[in-house]
């Protein structure tokens, strides 16, 4: 029962943009394309599921359900058409760098604690 609970309310969340973006992003970061695609499942279900996210995109909801499987393996344009559908979209960035005040502090931390 938790567990349900527990997905209701994740899907809930994930109806706000923003935290569907960071939930993606964290998926993305696991570099696991099974833990990538649930995640996308999940954000497809509380933006109406596959039927409105179907009637949103070109592609047919058989399609949708294959691309967004464990197994799937959506192609980038299939990917593009539904993040956008559910406004989101792919952007890449520069890889976050501690700047050389936050190294140092980093440093004297570790070298305090040994």
């Amino acid at each position: 029962m938790k567990e349900a609970s527990y997905q209701k309310d994740l899907i809930e969340s994930l109806k706000d943009p923003c935290e569907a973006s960071a939930y993606l992003n964290a998926a993305i970061e696991e570099g696991d394309r099974p833990v990538f695609l649930l995640a996308l499942r999940n954000v497809t279900e509380a933006n109406g599921g596959m039927t409105a996210l179907a009637a949103k995109t070109s592609l047919s909801r058989e399609s949708l359900y294959r691309m967004l499987s464990k197994r799937g393996n959506p192609e980038f344009k299939s990917l593009n058409v539904v993040l956008q559908a559910m406004g989101l979209r792919l952007a890449i960035e520069p890889e976050k760098h501690e700047s050389h005040h936050e190294q140092h502090i980093l440093h004297w931390c570790l070298s305090r604690n040994r």
